[in-house]
């Protein structure tokens, strides 16, 4: 498995998933989580969900039908902000994805009255990081993620 196929994959999986805010690319699953899929050639992508408020997930991305890599996440929203609006938001910075660290939404991104900011530290092969929006010069959104490379012994 080549890195930076792995790199380009990931940018090309997120512009093409969640970030799209297309829900009916979401597959309610029977333990009440939410599954979303993506295939190109010989990788794919499996983003699987719990929640709405707060929310926990994580993305695995296979090579050959093989677990190559993955993300955990975990966020949530202060109490007065309004759902759909906030993840308006996320869902463009994650469209924003920069191509060099493919984990999240850029290190910052003004929409409005809005500031999307993330800060990471890692490469692709292992990472972590935090993401907040900020409205009006108050946080009302922050999610923590970690991740990297998995079955590297295979």
């Amino acid at each position: 498995m080549n890195l930076e196929n792995l790199r380009l994959f990931l940018v090309d999986a997120n512009k093409n998933t969640y970030s799209t805010g297309n829900t009916l690319l979401n597959k309610k699953e029977e333990d009440k989580s939410t599954t979303i899929t993506y295939k190109k050639d010989e990788w794919s992508f499996h983003d699987n969900f719990f929640g709405g408020e707060p929310y926990g997930g994580r993305e695995v991305v296979f090579y050959q039908g093989n677990p190559v890599w993955m993300m955990v996440y975990y966020g949530s929203l202060d109490g007065d902000s309004i759902p759909d609006a906030v993840y308006s938001i996320l869902q463009k910075a994650l469209r924003q994805m920069p191509e060099d660290s493919p984990f999240r939404g850029p290190q910052e991104m003004k929409d409005g009255e809005y500031i999307y900011r993330n800060n990471w530290k890692g490469m692709l092969e292992r990472f972590s990081g935090e993401e907040i929006i900020v409205k009006n010069g108050r946080e009302i959104y922050r999610a923590a993620y970690c991740g990297g490379l998995v079955d590297k012994k295979r």
